[in-house]
């Protein structure tokens, strides 16, 4: 008995082999109605694809690229968890690529990958700079690309964030009501996106609740450890120095912690600190820290899950994802 092949489904249904290929890929390209006649009588005539030559007709790597800035910071090891779930589940590799948010390393990195070396590109952009138009290269050479966390909101690509500006506002408020009177907002790049919400949130909070917001208690710092502890050292040696830190990513907190130990200021009683943290030691710092704790595996297994959808042309919906999973502000000791 002669083997059924994709001519075979063709001929038989007078349609092209790239038409029933994709209706039984579930391809978006493709009507409903055609889809069910194509796996109707693949059915019927038992129909058994040959994953070896579909590989080999397609040119896929089984392999996806994620592009990150840093990896110290607890929530890329948590996306990268919650990516590599996805990637097992649907059979893909991944290949782990760090910018050290520099934008030559950036650049150079989506150079190598448009190449074709992997089937899409899961990325959260450095801060160097507000500019990232290089990445259009991805769509140029139809490589798909799935932003995660930090995204450049003007390229039109899928995004997967975390609801920044609420909970920001969120957080700010819950130091309100404990009576802080002068909260410093410590900054990393403003270029981020996702740093601009944040403190977007911090300064509505303010005006709506206490109507007072003094630009100079944004205070932006660096990348560099001992830079911010300087920052933070003069800052909390100044006449008028806060009695709140909102910490806008984790290593600003912990920084914050050394210079309070050095300098013999009590945390909560002196000053209370608060910060973006996926930290797991955070419960077990001394006093234990209060943390806005993004969905980062969550994020990771979304972003996963709409790429591989896009390498496989399933879903048309997802050329224009915007997701936003929310995070959750947990209470401890560092703001009571």
């Amino acid at each position: 008995m002669k083997k059924t092949n994709l001519k075979t489904l063709a001929e038989e249904l007078k349609l092209s082999i790239s038409t029933v290929s994709k209706a039984l890929g579930d391809s978006y390209e493709i009507g409903s109605e055609t889809k069910k006649k194509v796996k109707e009588l693949a059915e019927r005539l038992n129909y058994q694809p040959n994953p070896f030559a579909s590989s080999l007709r397609k040119k896929n790597s089984k392999t996806i690229a994620v592009v990150i800035p840093e990896i110290c910071n607890n929530f890329f090891s948590l996306a990268i968890d919650g990516i590599q779930s996805i990637a097992q589940e649907k059979a893909y590799d991944i290949l782990t690529y760090l910018t050290h948010e520099n934008l030559i390393n950036e650049i150079s990195t989506i150079k190598h990958l448009r190449s074709g070396r992997v089937d899409g590109v899961l990325m959260s952009i450095c801060s160097e700079v507000s500019n990232h138009a290089h990445l259009a290269e991805f769509r140029d050479n139809n490589i798909p690309l799935v932003f995660f966390d930090r995204v450049d909101e003007n390229l039109d690509f899928p995004t997967v964030t975390t609801d920044n500006y609420e909970s920001s506002y969120n957080a700010t408020q819950h130091l309100i009501d404990a009576q802080c009177k002068r909260i410093v907002f410590l900054s990393t790049s403003k270029h981020l996106s996702i740093m601009k919400k944040r403190i977007n949130g911090y300064i509505n909070a303010l005006e709506k609740t206490t109507e007072k917001f003094d630009a100079g208690n944004i205070i932006e710092c660096s990348d560099n450890n001992d830079e911010n502890l300087a920052i933070i050292r003069k800052l909390m040696n100044s006449k008028d120095r806060p009695d709140a830190i909102f910490a806008s990513v984790e290593k600003l907190a912990i920084a914050t912690y050394h210079v309070c130990h050095e300098l013999n200021v009590q945390i909560p009683n002196d000053l209370k600190v608060l910060s973006y943290s996926n930290l797991n030691i955070a419960a077990l710092l001394y006093p234990s820290l209060t943390t806005i704790s993004q969905p980062a595996f969550e994020i990771g297994r979304e972003a996963a899950s709409i790429l591989i959808r896009l390498i496989e042309k399933k879903h048309l919906d997802d050329l224009t994802n915007k997701v936003i999973i929310k995070s959750s502000l947990i209470v401890r000791d560092s703001t009571k």
